[in-house]
């Protein structure tokens, strides 16, 4: 008995599909109208576009900070109330990394002069 998944016919109509695929996305990408812009142009755009989401993304890194506040004063009552020792290590952490991230924030209006 005959292999019919090793025909002959049956290879050159995979190689049909095939170039006909190859074909059909190489008439895809070059038919596409390619718009390009200024590199310049570009940079001065994105430039733009992100000094006006700072004072956004500033606040929202206050806004964070303000959660994480709460969220660290009341572990460490947690923990003061329970009596347990590693108490001051936690309320450091936490206080830490709230005024880090208010100092992030104002570091980055001075630095970017915004």
């Amino acid at each position: 008995m005959k292999n019919q998944f090793n025909s002959p016919l049956r290879k050159i109509f995979a190689k049909f599909l095939l170039m006909a695929y190859i074909f059909c996305w190489y008439q895809l990408w070059y038919a596409l109208p390619l718009f390009a812009q200024d590199g310049d142009a570009g940079i001065q755009e994105a430039t733009n576009k992100v000094k006006g989401y700072f004072d956004s993304g500033c606040d929202l890194m206050y806004a964070i900070g303000a959660v994480m506040g709460i969220i660290g004063a009341v572990k460490v009552f947690n923990k003061w109330n329970a009596g347990e020792p590693d108490t001051s290590k936690v309320a450091s952490a936490w206080f830490g990394s709230c005024v880090f991230l208010v100092i992030v924030a104002t570091v980055l209006k001075s630095f970017f002069g915004i």
